[in-house]
C-alpha cells in the first residue's frame, strides 16, 4: 500500500494536530503488527531520483516530477488473505479522517509472487 500525502498540508499542520495523527498511526501499526498481517512499514526520505532512458542511456534525475501535489510519503506491506481483507485495513488507515486533505490517499498494489507466476 502506498500513502500519499501533500507535503505542503503536512509542513503547515500544528505541532498537536501532527502528534495525535503520529499516535493514531502507530497505533494502527501495532495492531496490524499484533495481528501478524503487517510485513514492514516505512516512510520515505525526500527526494527520490528517477531513473529513465533519454536516447537509449539510463539517465538519473531528481524524482519523480509527477504533475501532482501529493506524492508516495511511505508505504506499507500487509500478508492478507484476501483483496477484501487489503481494502478493508487501507480504509481504516487513520491519516484518511484527518480533513483539509491532510490524509491524501492510499493505493492498494498487490505484490507479485516470486516466479512472476500471477502475470
Amino acid at each position: 500500500m502506498l500513502i500519499y500525502g501533500n507535503e505542503q498540508l503536512w509542513t503547515g499542520v500544528d505541532a498537536d494536530r501532527l502528534a495525535e495523527l503520529i499516535a493514531e498511526v502507530n497505533a494502527f501499526n501495532a495492531a496490524l503488527r499484533e495481528s501478524g498481517e503487517l510485513v514492514d512499514s516505512r516512510g520515505l526520505v525526500s527526494w527520490p531520483r528517477s531513473v529513465r532512458v533519454v536516447e537509449d542511456a539510463p539517465v538519473v534525475t531528481d524524482g519523480p516530477y509527477l504533475e501532482a501535489k501529493e506524492h508516495v510519503g511511505s508505504y506499507f506491506v500487509v500478508d492478507v488473505d484476501s483483496e477484501r481483507r487489503a481494502l478493508e485495513i487501507a480504509r481504516s488507515y487513520p491519516a484518511l479522517r484527518h480533513g483539509g486533505g491532510l490524509g491524501g490517499g492510499i493505493e492498494v498494489w498487490p505484490l507479485m509472487e516470486p516466479g512472476g507466476s500471477d502475470l
